[in-house]
């Protein structure tokens, strides 16, 4: 079917293949759920976080090198970090690895991703390991943008336990 000159009227065919498609109504912005991240990695990041303070980052930043592309070994490697920098560093990667996940799950730019599905929290300590390094080396503009982005994605945000509680 060719597209339609300018002030023209659809036939009853084009009409009918239009209207047959269903509207999708929302209740508000879209949530999207990461997917969680593979099963080996999780037990080898888990085992990593329970190893003495003295091997653990080095445990951690091999489940890393391991599963680059696992978001919450990111995370939890920027809260290990042994300076701001090294910090900085590995939440931004997080940061960056969250946002290709978040993409290939549908996420468009805007909705919510919510601290309350385990899958989404590697991506929300990322943002908020960024925004807190972030501040310690005085990029005071990102720190504002990173605490913004969080409350975007969870309007509950300000009420969330930090991430060394949880």
């Amino acid at each position: 079917m060719g597209s339609w000159a300018a002030g023209a009227v659809p036939t009853v065919c084009q009409h009918r293949l239009m209207s047959d498609r269903p509207v999708e109504l929302s209740a508000g912005l879209p949530e999207t759920v990461l997917p969680p991240f593979p099963e080996e990695a999780r037990r080898r990041l888990g085992e990593a976080l329970r190893q003495p303070p003295d091997r653990r980052r080095d445990a951690v930043a091999d489940v890393v090198a391991a599963f680059p592309r696992c978001v919450e070994a990111w995370a939890r490697l920027g809260e290990l970090a042994r300076d701001d920098v090294e910090a900085y560093a590995c939440f931004r990667v997080g940061y960056h690895r969250g946002l290709d996940a978040l993409r290939a799950a549908g996420w468009r730019g805007s909705g919510y991703v919510r601290w309350s599905h385990e899958s989404n929290r590697g991506f929300l300590r990322a943002v908020d390991g960024l925004r807190q390094a972030a501040a310690s080396l005085g990029e005071t503009d990102e720190e504002e943008r990173c605490g913004q982005f969080l409350r975007q994605l969870d309007p509950a945000w300000s009420s969330r336990l930090t991430r060394d509680q949880e």
